[in-house]
């Protein structure tokens, strides 16, 4: 059995990745979809072509990842695609945001990504993908937005030393990093629409744009998914001599 596994599928990014795959994949048997709310995952299934399964859980939960490896153990699948859309983010200073927000940022982000992604990779066989949702946030360090940017940094970077090292098993690892995109995280992280910055408004991208460009990057081969004009100038200032380094790593 041949499958796409996404997290964070309830909402936002996930789900329009749920939407497009379910009409780009045609070699894969089913799609899981994995979150904490089950409703809106239910809902979604409903109106995709593929068989697709519902997986409510909270990955930042030791106890559902051990329940998760385990469906994977008694399936034993093929994972074609593994798209790691789960996260979170708070805008505000750093000394002033709580402890709780700090650690689900650390956990959601960057450690359940990690670990979905090491639990995952056995499954993986030549011409499997995995792409991870970073963030433009993770080029430059974002002040008010520090853990946040930072985490995105770590999963841009993993990304990319990921790709390397599988790249001999015929296993792509890709990091979208899009600016500010018009999804209920942005409402969230910074607590109403109003505070939203107007920079970040005026460059404002769409999931379905965002999406669709990650996808045919993916196709492409590429370890680097940037749309918009704007994202792509920030990425190539400020990256230019670390893709030269990464290139003869």
């Amino acid at each position: 059995m041949k499958i796409a596994i996404i997290t964070g599928a309830s909402s936002g990014m996930g789900m329009e990745f749920a939407r497009q795959l379910d009409n780009s994949l045609h070699k894969t048997d089913e799609i899981w979809l994995l979150a904490r709310r089950r409703e809106p995952m239910e809902e979604l299934a409903r109106s995709m072509k593929h068989k697709t399964q519902v997986i409510a859980m909270d990955v930042t939960l030791e106890s559902a990842v051990r329940q998760f490896t385990e469906i994977l153990a008694i399936s034993n699948p093929k994972i074609t695609v593994l798209v790691n859309c789960a996260g979170v983010g708070t805008h505000g200073k750093f000394a002033k945001q709580s402890d709780e927000a700090v650690s689900d940022m650390m956990q959601l982000n960057i450690v359940a990504l990690t670990r979905m992604t090491k639990i995952c990779l056995p499954y993986m066989r030549k011409g499997s993908k995995i792409i991870q949702l970073a963030s433009g946030a993770a080029f430059v360090p974002q002040a008010a937005f520090a853990v946040y940017a930072a985490s995105k940094a770590y999963v841009y970077s993993f990304s990319r030393a990921l790709n390397k090292e599988l790249s001999e098993r015929g296993i792509r690892v890709m990091a979208v990093c899009p600016g500010p995109v018009n999804t209920p995280f942005l409402t969230s992280a910074y607590e109403e629409e109003a505070n939203i910055g107007r920079l970040k408004k005026l460059t404002m991208m769409e999931t379905k744009s965002v999406v669709s460009k990650a996808v045919m990057d993916c196709r492409k081969g590429k370890s680097v998914s940037v749309c918009g004009l704007p994202m792509k100038a920030l990425y190539l200032t400020t990256q230019g001599v670390q893709n030269l380094l990464y290139k003869f790593t």
